[in-house]
């Protein structure tokens, strides 16, 4: 786009969480003036961008009129007002990723639906509508436990998701239309980032591995590269490259798999931005994923995606208990680790597992580095200067 050599292209970004910010910390770099739509006025990207606008990002005109402020548009989550996007497209907004693709991606029976229909392999399924009608399922024997429901849309993070492994389980059933799954036997979690621009170039990143936290449902650590078989790591780099050519896709998308007991990859989820699993390419990757997201949405050429060293890293949660002003313990004793780089999302409030920041930490070995990532755990902490009741 030739806009961008004049310093005059307008980036809009909707929603102004961590992403958005690591996003403007790029395109800070090529002088692109950045715009951020967020409820909260002190959100983390919307101290540095250009010029921060009140709204929501699920209210159609604030969405909208957000949208008429700027030359190109993208988000950075998937909660998006799809009507406000589809009317900015039809008068010649470039929206990237597009609309159509959103649409799908938010809904993860539309997803689940997408992998059938173009044989990409994913764990057997069922729709349901209500809590009753999964009650009805399981009484009927069209459910076994164990089984996993998933929320349709809305969730993130852990959140719309339920495992129920017997009965004693059901009363987290949530409410709402509802993915049940049959619950996979998982060895291991991997993610692989690919990009695609305008032109149909498409980039991807080596595959890493996730170990997440059993009691927030979150990762906890990434390890790239991955441990899986050189086998398995191309096929899943196939099929996302493939997801992203059948989505006809510009921008960045991370998609999910497990790796079952029997070494069988299937598709998880999929989402299309910036990516919890790929946060450790701001160091250890020649071309970083908020990089590569500009250059793809611009239509620009796609960078490299070659390791420099091997690298672990690991969220900064907010600890169970605290919850209020942050307050930090061994930020300094872990940037003393050779390696080691940490990055604070600016949020003043700290919760329970809350995402307050990451680090990642190379080294010349994995090894090495799994080590170093194991005494920084140990010695970051995340409170408040007062501890709940």
């Amino acid at each position: 786009m030739e806009q961008l050599v004049t310093s005059n292209l307008k980036l809009g970004i909707i929603a102004g969480g961590q992403l958005g910010k690591m996003l403007i910390q790029e395109a800070s770099k090529w002088d692109i003036i950045t715009y951020v739509l967020d409820d909260e006025e002190d959100c983390p990207a919307g101290k540095i961008a250009s010029h921060y606008i009140k709204g929501s990002n699920i209210d159609f005109e604030s969405v909208y009129q957000f949208g008429k402020m700027v030359d190109v548009l993208t988000f950075e989550l998937e909660n998006v007002n799809i009507d406000a996007l589809k009317k900015l497209k039809a008068e010649g907004l470039r929206v990237v990723p597009d609309p159509k693709v959103l649409e799908l991606i938010q809904d993860k029976g539309l997803q689940k639906e997408f992998y059938k229909k173009n044989g990409i392999p994913t764990s057997p399924y069922s729709l349901y509508q209500t809590e009753k009608e999964i009650t009805v399922g399981l009484e009927q024997g069209k459910i076994q436990y164990p089984f996993v429901q998933k929320v349709r849309k809305g969730g993130y993070d852990g959140r719309g998701v339920a495992v129920i492994n017997s009965a004693n389980d059901l009363p987290k059933i949530l409410a709402g239309p509802s993915v049940i799954e049959q619950k996979v036997d998982i060895a291991k979690e991997i993610s692989v980032i690919v990009a695609r621009n305008g032109k149909g170039e498409i980039a991807s990143y080596p595959v890493v591995e996730m170990i997440f936290d059993p009691e927030a449902n979150l990762v906890d650590k990434l390890i790239c590269p991955s441990s899986i078989t050189v086998e398995q790591s191309e096929k899943a780099i196939c099929y996302a490259k493939e997801i992203i050519e059948l989505l006809n896709m510009e921008g960045l998308l991370a998609v999910e798999f497990f790796v079952d007991s029997k070494g069988d990859i299937t598709v998880n989820e999929m989402a299309p931005r910036a990516h919890n699993s790929g946060h450790h390419t701001i160091e250890s990757i020649i071309t970083s994923q908020f990089e590569q997201h500009l250059r793809a949405i611009l239509n620009l050429p796609l960078g490299s995606t070659t390791i420099k060293l091997p690298s672990v890293m690991i969220n900064i949660l907010g600890e169970s208990g605290y919850e209020g002003a942050v307050m930090y313990e061994g930020l300094t004793e872990s940037m003393a680790i050779e390696g080691v780089k940490i990055h604070l999302y600016g949020k003043k409030i700290t919760k329970p597992y809350r995402k307050m920041g990451h680090v990642t930490i190379m080294s010349s070995s994995l090894e090495g580095a799994l080590k170093k990532a194991d005494a920084v755990k140990q010695l970051i902490k995340v409170k408040s200067w007062t501890k709940n009741k």
